[in-house]
């Protein structure tokens, strides 16, 4: 049988094949569409002669439902995944910790200006493009333990300014944190 008479018999028992899907798939709108995709795959179907095109066209229905509930399944399993991996409320920074985050990224940034340019290679080669100490060894021609002292004092310089500020600009402490204000009763 030929495609034209695929789509003929596909006419005819489109009614049982929405049912069927619908009762598979528990949604119409998921049937709807799993006819559609019949539909359009009728015309890639080879123009050889089909003895049961009636049968031929459910197994292509079942298919094609098997493949949508397998395909739901996979999509409400890496949903649940993602949403697993998804920070609480309360574990996203506030106003405040976004200020003093910035705050001390700019100290941050200051220090590194101030470094040896050969210190601050190192360090950015290593804490931001994340090439190995080997790699920044061969780049600057130094040894591996010379890239090590180079990141170690580079980590010091960073600590000793962020210390620095901390001490010099001591920030707002929260009531009942136990830290900061004395308070009468």
């Amino acid at each position: 049988m030929s495609d034209n008479g695929l789509r003929g018999i596909f006419l005819t028992q489109r009614p049982m094949l929405l049912r069927m899907l619908t009762a598979r798939l528990a949604s119409r709108d998921d049937a709807e569409d799993v006819l559609q995709d019949m539909w359009l795959r009728l015309d890639r179907l080879a123009a050889e002669p089909v003895a049961q095109p009636a049968a031929f066209l459910y197994r292509i229905a079942a298919n094609l439902a098997t493949d949508r509930r397998i395909a739901s399944g996979r999509r409400t399993a890496r949903d649940a995944a993602w949403l697993e991996t998804q920070p609480a409320a309360h574990e996203l920074p506030d106003m405040e910790r976004q200020l003093v985050a910035r705050s001390q990224w700019r100290v941050v940034e200051a220090a590194i200006a101030d470094m040896p340019e050969r210190m601050a290679t190192a360090l950015r080669m290593f804490r931001i493009e994340g090439q190995p100490q080997r790699a920044i060894a061969e780049t600057l021609e130094i040894s591996v333990s010379g890239v090590e002292k180079l990141l170690q004092r580079a980590y010091r310089i960073i600590h000793d300014r962020l210390q620095q500020v901390d001490e010099d600009h001591p920030g707002p402490r929260r009531l009942g944190s136990g830290k900061g204000v004395d308070r009468a009763d």
